[in-house]
């Protein structure tokens, strides 16, 4: 098992918290899972800021997650640490790159944590593991102490079996948090290309809710999901650049050549980036006036065999709702098989009250089913 590559003795009653190693905590090293950083790292001098409310709230630090090197990988597999094991099938991945923050709570060893997301790191790995992930709103997090990947899409958000536990963990994030009222819900439901089962499970679980439904067109979802991935490798290759120059063989070669993606983005084509993104948030906005939320499947497949885990950077639905900033939600919706689904609802920029609001009575919805 290879959940944690820290794990921290702890008394008490507070909550049960796994923190992924790549958010600074006093007087421990940082590895960002990363054998180049772990050999150099001393321990941090102050805790990331992000860390605040659960240190005044009194939480149980159960251990430091491991996660995807560097924070730059779907699969979740660590050559350096060890890969978590899937607690669905240990031949499936974990997902990434939180993925030891979701089989932490997964397998009940913690009963929240916190994973960063900058294309999909918190729902990935959640959508693999059968448990529930919010990619909150860009900023509204601090990220300050966080080991940056691509600082522009960068966040934290909190990781649990339900959506309760995200409530719990929004508020050690942000003391003071509470869900609002859902109200009525006028669902834009995007159709990608998935597997049928994963369709019909969330069509179902729509279906339960009562909430008024309609299919969405968004012509710029393909453009905002390649101009996303272009983004992140180019600000990654800016950030990690020197780990792969002054420490030869202690990066892994797949990281590497994701970093090595990201060197070649020249000026024109970030320019041509950036004016996609501009672009597809001022599309987004204009579908959030009309629905509260958006809909979608996390992933388009089930979490593939080890052998076959990069199928999930084709399968993933999460990059345009990093390149809006907007927060999103993973949550699991039973298909009738041995693997659940995984429904991704996306609202406007911070709206995180009424998501995990509306994420509630999905849960709910599906119980009376």
């Amino acid at each position: 098992m290879a959940t944690f590559i820290t794990r921290f003795e702890t008394r008490g009653t507070g909550v049960r918290l796994a923190v992924k190693d790549i958010i600074d905590m006093a007087g421990v090293p940082t590895t960002a899972g990363c054998r180049a950083v772990a050999d150099m790292a001393q321990p941090a001098a102050a805790d990331a800021t992000c860390m605040a409310g659960a240190r005044a709230a009194q939480a149980r630090i159960v251990g430091r997650a491991n996660l995807h090197e560097l924070a730059l990988g779907v699969t979740g597999i660590n050559s350096w640490f060890g890969t978590p094991v899937n607690p669905l099938d240990p031949a499936r991945i974990p997902g990434g790159s939180s993925s030891g923050s979701a089989v932490a709570v997964a397998t009940g060893e913690a009963d929240v944590a916190y994973g960063t997301d900058t294309g999909g790191s918190v729902r990935i790995p959640s959508a693999c593991c059968g448990t529930a992930g919010l990619k909150t709103t860009s900023g509204r997090v601090p990220v300050e102490g966080v080991w940056p990947l691509s600082p522009s899409l960068d966040t934290v958000g909190p990781m649990a079996r339900d959506v309760a536990g995200l409530v719990v963990g929004m508020q050690l994030l942000e003391p003071g948090f509470l869900p609002d009222d859902a109200g009525p819900v006028r669902v834009g439901r995007l159709r990608v290309e998935a597997d049928p089962i994963i369709d019909a499970a969330i069509d179902e679980a729509l279906g339960a809710t009562g909430w008024d439904v309609v299919d969405v067109d968004l012509p710029g979802w393909d453009d905002a999901t390649a101009n996303a991935a272009t983004l992140l490798v180019a600000e990654a290759w800016v950030t990690d650049r020197a780990l792969v120059e002054q420490h030869p063989g202690k990066v892994g070669d797949d990281v590497v050549t994701r970093l090595l993606r990201g060197r070649g983005v020249d000026q024109a084509r970030l320019a041509a980036v950036r004016a996609g993104q501009a672009r597809w948030v001022t599309e987004l906005e204009a579908a959030f006036e009309r629905f509260d939320l958006i809909v979608t499947p996390t992933l388009t497949i089930f979490p593939p065999t080890i052998e076959r885990g990069e199928d999930l950077l084709s399968a993933r639905c999460t990059l345009p709702a990093n390149l809006a900033g907007v927060p999103a939600l993973a949550l699991p919706v039973a298909t009738g098989g041995p693997f659940p689904a995984s429904m991704q609802l996306m609202a406007p920029h911070h709206a995180e009250e009424r998501l995990l609001a509306a994420g509630l009575v999905v849960e709910a919805a599906a119980a009376t089913r």
